[in-house]
């Protein structure tokens, strides 16, 4: 890739950025399975503590405290519980860092084995891509940030400003890591967290509020269902209830959401009823999903979506007096935006991307997912995502990444990282 208008200090840097070790050290992180609460969550993060540390960090290495810290009323909520997990900074020296990197190392079930095309942790390299459960969602991300402070440490680079690279577990249940992370002081000027931007940068995120939805009936034999009051049946006017409620959530957003056709989606994922087939099911059980618009109050989406399943029920003789229950489970994910009167960020890797690329600087939107980008904001600290990857292919079978965008957001990275701490 050349390089034009680069100092000689930067293009001395970039030309430590090798697309071989960087495709290498993704398809040997992706042969380790770390979903989200698997003993492979704590194993991985073993493995880049030794690769930290082999890059002459101060590495803090520590076991998560998980009684304490699930305890505390700001805890952000988990669906997989642990017995164990590892929270993982490693600083270039002492001071708050100018520059943090962050990445989760948790990735989500493969799934339907049969919808993959191979073993989905045994990463692929299909052309320009790396294929792979984890491959954007995010250990592509990951290997960005080690790469760059490996490319600045090999160089010879002294830079006379701290920075840190801070590795998280539990962020696609609810952002365990990340709370802790901060909890245990771990702090920053600004942070970039490399999630899958696909040549854009995310400055802000909707929120996400996982809820369970229990319906009762009234169970009796197939043959006299009449008798009964099926919960499925009882389910499907709630469940219309709650469309409505998304329909109209998303008549009116957020500029930087825009261009999502719904930018705060509700979704049922999964359904339990019944337990024989020629038996009334007299219960239901939905789990689902609930945006968080940019900027609102959590409390205040929980009882919009009370209140219109407890007025659908309201409308139906038997749930009028057998009311459905709503409770708020697993990860609990607030909405998160950049500061927006401080630029200085953006304009470090916008200005960063463009000069890798050659091209203009990438545009400003915001994700409709929930991130670790609401708790560093949440904490004082400018943060944004910026990384490889297509989030579309995230949680999917044809998970992966192109080595082109891994290796521009890599140096992108080592610009940043010298721009700011030089």
């Amino acid at each position: 890739m050349s390089h034009r208008d680069l100092s000689d200090l930067e293009l001395r840097a970039l030309a430590f950025v090798d697309e071989r070790e960087l495709v290498r050290d993704l398809v040997n992180l992706i042969a380790i399975p770390s979903v989200s609460g698997s003993d492979a969550e704590s194993d991985v993060q073993h493995v880049l503590a030794k690769q930290l540390t082999e890059l002459d960090l101060d590495t803090d290495l520590w076991s998560l405290d998980l009684p304490r810290l699930t305890s505390d009323p700001a805890f952000p909520g988990w669906e997989a519980t642990r017995s164990e997990a590892w929270g993982l900074v490693a600083s270039s020296g002492e001071g708050e860092p100018e520059l943090v990197l962050q990445g989760h190392v948790d990735v989500v079930p493969s799934g339907d084995l049969g919808q993959w095309r191979t073993d989905p942790f045994t990463a692929t390299v299909d052309g320009r891509d790396v294929r792979g459960r984890g491959t954007c969602d995010m250990k592509a991300g990951v290997v960005a940030n080690l790469a760059a402070v490996r490319a600045i440490r090999s160089s010879g680079i002294q830079l006379s400003k701290p920075y840190a690279v801070q590795l998280v577990v539990g962020e696609e249940d609810g952002g365990l890591g990340a709370f802790a992370t901060l909890d245990r002081g771990h702090r920053g000027k600004a942070c970039i967290i490399t999630e899958p931007t696909s040549g854009t940068i995310t400055t802000a995120n909707a929120g996400a509020l996982t809820f369970e939805l229990r319906v009762p009936g009234v169970a009796s034999h197939g043959s006299t269902s009449y008798a009964g009051v099926s919960a499925l049946e009882k389910f499907l006017p709630l469940h219309a209830a709650l469309a409505a409620l998304e329909e109209r959530r998303n008549r009116d957003v957020h500029p930087l959401m825009a261009e999502y056709p719904v930018a705060y989606p509700l979704s049922i994922g999964k359904v339990s009823c019944g337990d024989w087939a020629s038996s009334v099911p007299d219960l239901l059980v939905a789990e689902g999903r609930y945006g968080v618009a940019l900027g609102e109050d959590p409390a205040a989406a929980r009882t919009e979506l009370e209140e219109a399943i407890a007025d659908a029920a309201a409308a139906d003789p038997w749930l009028r007096d057998h009311a459905p229950t709503v409770a708020w489970t697993g990860g609990q994910f607030a909405s998160g935006e950049y500061a927006q009167a401080d630029r200085a960020l953006y304009d470090l890797v916008a200005a960063a991307h463009a000069d890798v690329t050659q091209g203009p600087r990438p545009r400003e939107r915001g994700a409709p997912y929930g991130s670790d980008l609401r708790l560093y904001a949440g904490a004082g600290m400018p943060t944004l995502h910026y990384g490889p990857g297509d989030v579309r292919l995230a949680h999917g079978p044809e998970e992966a990444v192109p080595v082109d965008e891994l290796v521009a957001v890599t140096e992108s990275l080592v610009l940043a990282l010298l721009r700011t701490c030089r």
